[in-house]
């Protein structure tokens, strides 16, 4: 087979493997004649933070200022015909706020990415921390169980003073009424 009709093969293989992922969701009244290229929003969500993470850093900052050190120092040093941006400086202001302008909801954007996370973690954190409070309960009542049966457990101490009653018992009863020794032997 030609590589033009491995390419065409995959085409065809790739459409059914679309059609085949859909068929949770009904088929769209219209036919689609230019697909839109689409865009992974995970991934330009992370992009985002990556840029948002760039321009709170003293690093931007620094280089922010040596742009716009060269820009001017250019613009007025130079000699006039390598000049690019006169003395009011309308290119560096339009370059600034342009960078402004996409800076601000890249920020946002990442932002609420964010809070997202945030909230993810506090559910979970949530859940946990039920789970350690109904097992903290759980073994609170447990514990209570476990005092109230050693309670009922006759101790060492108690089965000796229960044993020297009866041995005392059965010596009265060994001497009879009268207090004297009967002969019964001794099983000792």
């Amino acid at each position: 087979m030609s590589y033009a009709g491995q390419g065409a093969a995959a085409r065809v293989g790739e459409r059914e493997e679309r059609r085949r992922i859909r068929l949770d969701q009904p088929r769209s009244g219209r036919r689609v004649w230019v697909r839109l290229p689409a865009y992974d929003p995970e991934a330009f969500g992370r992009l985002s933070e990556q840029i948002a993470r760039f321009l709170g850093t003293g690093r931007f900052i620094v280089w922010m200022t040596v742009v716009v050190i060269v820009w001017i120092g250019w613009n007025t040093l130079a000699p006039g015909s390598l000049r690019f941006d006169n003395y009011p400086f309308i290119f560096l202001t339009l370059a600034l706020s342009l960078q402004a302008s996409y800076a601000a909801p890249l920020i946002l954007l990442a932002q609420n990415r964010q809070d997202d996370r945030d909230r993810v973690n506090m559910e979970q954190d949530r859940a946990r921390s039920e789970r350690n409070i109904a097992d903290t309960e759980f073994l609170t009542r447990e514990v209570a169980a476990l005092r109230q049966g050693l309670g009922e457990v006759a101790t060492r101490d108690f089965i000796r003073s229960e044993l020297q009653v009866l041995l005392k018992e059965l010596e009265e009863h060994r001497r009879g009424p009268a207090g004297r020794v009967e002969d019964v032997p001794d099983q000792r």
